[in-house]
């Protein structure tokens, strides 16, 4: 069996729905963690702007969780928190993924099974790490600029940055067309300088860099399926 990542976006539109979503991040480990076969999972919050930002998102939260198989993954999204997230949410999305790489750590685990996969086309990107407290002025200066590129690139599909504590623990998701175009941006830019910070300075405290196959998705952002532009890309 190939394992499994479920990676699910909800949009929260009136101030009670939205205090809502704040409490579960406390009120929701219990059901998530008594889903039948589920693995690795974290809750997150969201920042504002292209990337991520030190300044939250209150209207977006995300779940990120590991499962056995495609059948256990799909199942989970009919359970009752996912449904009660998809009651109060103004808009959702769910997208499907099979790790092709992975290296490094969360939580002190590695939750990802690598499988060999067909990356030879559209991909996705995890890429996750715990700052260090002392660096913190330093990371989130350089974030902006960061920011500012990755959202004036045409060839990104999507791009978020999420996290489960903010400021230090930080996680951005991308879809790329190819591994060549992320390959691009990654190696360019402002993007490039931080990650010889990272390398030169120890920025953090623990990191991963995960990337994916596409599998399948459910559901809309910002109207529609951010898969659509796949075709046209």
């Amino acid at each position: 069996m190939t394992q499994v990542v479920s990676l699910s976006f909800f949009r929260f539109g009136s101030l009670r729905s939205r205090l809502w979503a704040f409490s579960m991040m406390g009120r929701a480990r219990g059901p998530l963690s008594r889903i039948p076969h589920i693995g690795f999972w974290k809750l997150c919050g969201s920042g504002s702007g292209e990337g991520f930002t030190p300044i939250p998102n209150t209207a977006v939260y995300a779940v990120l969780a590991t499962w056995p198989d495609a059948k256990s993954a799909k199942a989970a999204q009919d359970t009752q928190i996912f449904q009660r997230y998809r009651a109060q949410a103004a808009e959702t999305w769910t997208v499907l993924m099979a790790t092709d790489t992975v290296r490094g750590a969360w939580s002190g685990q590695t939750p990802f099974t690598a499988s060999k996969q067909d990356t030879t086309g559209p991909l996705a990107a995890i890429t996750r790490a715990t700052i260090k407290p002392s660096i913190l002025t330093k990371f989130w200066r350089r974030v902006p600029n960061i920011s500012a590129v990755i959202g004036r690139d045409p060839n990104v599909i999507f791009k978020i940055g999420i996290g489960e504590i903010p400021w230090l623990h930080q996680v951005t998701f991308s879809i790329w067309p190819d591994a060549a175009t992320m390959h691009n941006f990654a190696r360019t830019g402002p993007h490039a300088d931080a990650i010889k910070a990272v390398r030169a300075d120890g920025w953090f405290n623990e990191e991963l860099y995960a990337r994916f196959a596409l599998l399948s998705d459910t559901g809309t952002w910002g109207g529609t399926s951010p898969l659509q532009q796949l075709d046209t890309a």
